[in-house]
């Protein structure tokens, strides 16, 4: 694989090569490239060699240089659930979901019982805009191969790997759990709660997080079996609390611990050539690491509003990455 922000007539020109890519960036920019065999999602956010940047004018493009065959597919609707039919028999997926969808939604809450999910590595991210922009403008997907932009819905693309190559997906999650915290379930599956048990007890979960002075840039950490998933805060009002992803009827949760500098711990945890890694780092990192020009390591990517590691996370870096070699490509 290769990684490269790249102008627009750049971009254009691996599309017209016959290229196999995955793009991101502004709408507008996205929209004017040639159709050929890519998708891409909306974002201005990015993680670069240089440094975390907004960049309106130029793409982040991944070259998965050793696809010997790829399909665009949007699932939307009832067709969700079947998101993992249309792949091929030795490959991966890439899934792009526009943010605040109904497809981001359902995925959400319903994508780990999806047949077969969990065969094939499935790796993506939630497409986003400015934050400066979202009650102007919507996030989107755009399937190259036709020209057409989609607000709602899962893009996937469903590549064809050789024999003897292989994919895996990586979390990369700052976070563990609080273990002095208190254990904090909930009755209800939801992006949004009103109330939450704490250790046992009800409370009226807004008015408990205002009162104990929770830092809410620190998520939840749920530990499925020893995997890490975080449940990030959108909002805390009258109304209860908003997350960025769903928390989980009677799943245990935990408040994070603070994982100190979040720059220093990325550049320590993120080892491994990122050149050659398809990856993409969360939004909430971005901001609350204040991330603006500083490096992270040698990843680099979009920086997206969820992202995607067989099931929606919050608050990671995921990347995707390629073993084996064959006559096509070493990536």
């Amino acid at each position: 694989m290769k990684n490269q922000m790249m102008t627009p007539e750049q971009a254009a020109a691996r599309i017209d090569a016959g290229a196999t890519l995955v793009i991101a960036g502004d709408e507008e920019v996205l929209t004017k490239l040639p159709r050929g065999r890519w998708i891409g999602g909306t974002t201005v956010y990015f993680m670069t060699e240089t440094g975390g940047h907004v960049d309106r004018e130029n793409v982040f493009v991944t070259e998965l240089e050793a696809a010997e065959d790829a399909r665009a597919v949007l699932y939307e609707g009832e067709d969700l659930p079947s998101l993992t039919m249309g792949r091929f028999d030795n490959g991966l997926s890439v899934i792009l979901i526009p943010a605040f969808s109904k497809a981001h939604e359902a995925y959400a809450i319903h994508g780990a019982e999806y047949p077969g999910l969990f065969d094939q590595p499935v790796m993506g991210w939630i497409t986003g805009v400015h934050l400066d922009e979202l009650a102007s403008a919507t996030p989107k997907v755009i399937d190259g191969t036709t020209g057409r932009v989609h607000q709602e819905g899962a893009l996937v693309l469903h590549v064809k790997l050789s024999a003897s190559r292989s994919a895996n997906v990586e979390i990369l999650n700052l976070f563990t759990q609080d273990d002095n915290g208190p254990e904090i379930t909930f009755p209800a599956t939801g992006f949004a709660a009103e109330t939450a048990r704490i250790n046992g007890a009800e409370v009226d979960f807004a008015k408990w997080v205002e009162a104990q002075g929770i830092d809410t840039r620190l998520p939840l950490v749920a530990n499925y079996a020893g995997a890490l998933v975080n449940v990030s805060f959108q909002s805390v009002g009258p109304e209860g609390v908003a997350f960025y992803a769903p928390v989980i009827e009677g799943v245990s949760y935990r408040l994070a611990a603070s994982p100190g500098d979040y720059t220093t711990v990325f550049a320590r945890q993120a080892q491994g050539d990122g050149a050659q890694e398809l990856s993409c780092n969360c939004i909430l990192n971005f901001l609350f690491g204040e991330l603006q020009d500083k490096r992270t390591g040698s990843f680099t990517g979009p920086v997206t509003f969820g992202e995607i590691a067989y099931i929606l996370l919050n608050q990671t870096m995921v990347r995707l990455q390629l073993h084996g070699q064959d006559q096509a490509a070493v990536a």
